[in-house]
């Protein structure tokens, strides 16, 4: 199975503001725990050997700070043993892509795992371990049911099909869900002809076409998720996920290996693609408009 590096691009609103350099606002990138430790070579000993965290930092010799990073998470330690025996049961939650993975890696590397990998009330998959410190670490991911192949808890008429919609089925998904940009005939045709895989969702009782997802791509390096569609009379039944779950299963066994998966989303929508593994990142877009004058 290849590897997949998924990009969601995160956009607030449909029109975008221009701003003066004065007027520009901060972005904050990430944030960066401090954890009291009794050592700081042997706290990053542990983190790199149990736990997996590849990058390392010390400051001082012997040290007295450091940190260790892996992704998008970077931890800080601050040798400090008489704050760490005070505050050794202080946690920290990281939100983790493919969390039954990691899970069994730390159970091969013997963490001392304190929760067992399970989903959780609040929608998650999640387990927790104690590290050398006596720190907790909770790892979270999508649920564990979300990650199967399954259509089980469609309603029972839904049917989801690797194919392309039409052009008539493409626009009139895309004028139910409200989208503003008129979708004509030769539009769609040329929007469903850039795509490299399509799926659709089929109310058998009616026959009609309720939802659809395309997948962009150049077959070699880059893919693009676009027009994930779902009929609001079908909303919230579960039918974008299964589209989304039929794009994931192929583009897990066709898409070459550390290919770049992209798409973009409004940011209430974020909780619903990062349980396919599209983590946010920043990024920017630009509309052509055409001077339209005279015509």
């Amino acid at each position: 199975m290849g590897r997949l590096r998924i990009l969601l691009i995160l956009q607030e609103n449909h029109t975008i503001m221009s701003h003066r350099e004065d007027e520009l606002q901060p972005v904050l990138s990430h944030a960066e725990p401090v954890l009291a430790v009794r050592d700081i070579s042997e706290t990053i000993r542990y983190w790199q050997d149990v736990l997996g965290f590849p990058a390392q930092w010390t400051w001082g010799e012997p040290p007295t700070h450091g940190g260790v990073s892996w992704h998008g998470v970077y931890i800080q330690f601050s040798q400090n043993p008489a704050l760490a025996a005070a505050s050794k049961r202080n946690s920290i939650w990281i939100r983790v892509q493919r969390v039954e993975a990691l899970y069994r890696f730390h159970q091969k590397n013997k963490a001392e795992i304190v929760a067992p990998l399970e989903n959780q009330p609040w929608g998650m998959a999640q387990y927790s371990l104690r590290e050398t410190n006596g720190h907790f670490l909770h790892f979270a991911g999508a649920p564990l049911a979300d990650r199967e192949r399954s259509t089980a808890t469609l309603p029972p008429t839904v049917r989801i099909m690797g194919r392309m919609p039409t052009a008539k089925e493409y626009g009139h998904l895309h004028s139910a869900v409200g989208w503003s940009t008129a979708m004509h005939d030769a539009m769609a045709e040329a929007c469903l002809a850039a795509a490299v895989f399509a799926a659709v969702a089929e109310d058998t009782a009616s026959g009609e076409v309720i939802g659809c997802a395309l997948l962009l791509g150049d077959h070699a390096s880059f893919y693009y998720v676009k027009d994930v569609m779902v009929h609001p009379h079908w909303q919230g039944k579960r039918v974008g996920t299964a589209l989304m779950q039929e794009l994931t299963y192929w583009m897990e066994r066709n898409a070459t290996d550390n290919a770049l998966v992209g798409l973009f989303a409004g940011e209430g929508l974020a909780p619903f693609y990062q349980q396919f593994g599209f983590a946010q990142t920043f990024g920017m877009i630009r509309y052509i408009q055409r001077n339209k004058k005279g015509k």
